[in-house]
């Protein structure tokens, strides 16, 4: 480690530092409170949301959950957890990046996974994870339609695209860019933004439906055409641009993947060394 990653130790003044906190118990880890405490929160509570987001992530990439996130019992702190290196990682880069502690400890993270820097950057977590509820609400999405009449799914899937994008799905790669070659979906490449607006298109799509009790195939395609122009609408007017506009990533969800699961054995390797000391 390099004196810019050390310096970045101390997430805060006059607090122990990062590595200071991590105790000895047959692996190394940190507990979520001594976390919040060393970025500026009151309690571990703070910390929830990005800990069920860390684990989320951690499910996605079929890392075991439970060698990262073990609940402590008889704790001070209700619902405390050991946390590993990885699992700080995590939780870290789900955390509020507005807080300037959370960003000095993104810095921190970063620093460590130099090797991976492209794929352990915060917005690709984030790509994961909401890719990740993509495909799942995608499922849920799925199996209303056909119990509401699709017969044709792709044919629906389609519409809702064409209301988004003002095209069909083929026409909308040829128009990103993405050559019929290329390995991997079109939501494979979105950005975090794009990702984020096609998950409430479909989730939308699912509501109005089992809402208003859409029956038949021509009418839930149409359902999923007229949510796809309200969000399209909606982006519109909020960002001023249009979302066939939005670039899309080099990096795709399978090589960001790959790469978070490189990082968690780098981020492993750390506390297997015995070079490593804490400060």
């Amino acid at each position: 480690m390099d004196n810019h990653t050390l310096d970045l130790f101390h997430f805060q003044p006059e607090e122990p530092n990062f590595e200071a906190l991590a105790k000895e118990n047959g692996f190394t880890y940190w507990l979520k409170s001594s976390l919040a405490t060393s970025l500026g929160y009151e309690d571990g509570k703070s910390l929830e949301k990005a800990i069920n987001k860390a684990i989320t992530v951690c499910l996605t990439l079929n890392i075991p959950v439970i060698e990262n996130f073990v609940q402590v019992d008889g704790s001070a702190e209700k619902n405390d957890f050991k946390l590993s290196r990885f699992a700080c990682y995590l939780t870290v880069m789900n955390a509020d990046v507005r807080n300037p502690l959370v960003a000095r400890a993104q810095a921190y993270f970063a620093g460590l996974a130099e090797a991976f820097a492209e794929y352990s950057k915060a917005e690709s977590v984030e790509r994961v994870l909401i890719r990740g509820e993509i495909s799942e609400r995608e499922g849920t999405l799925s199996s209303t339609a056909k119990t509401h009449g699709v017969e044709n799914y792709a044919f629906f899937q389609n519409a809702g695209y064409r209301g988004m994008y003002n095209m069909n799905l083929t026409k909308l790669k040829s128009h990103k860019g993405l050559g019929t070659q290329t390995k991997g979906t079109l939501l494979d490449f979105m950005g975090k933004e794009e990702l984020a607006a096609n998950l409430f298109r479909i989730t939308q799509t699912e509501a109005k439906i089992r809402n208003d009790k859409i029956r038949g195939q021509p009418n839930l395609e149409r359902t999923a055409e007229g949510v796809g122009r309200d969000v399209r609408n909606a982006m519109i007017k909020i960002s001023g641009q249009k979302p066939e506009e939005l670039k899309l990533e080099t990096s795709s969800i399978p090589d960001l993947k790959k790469g978070l699961k490189l990082t968690h054995k780098e981020l492993k390797k750390i506390d297997q060394k015995p070079s490593v000391k804490k400060k």
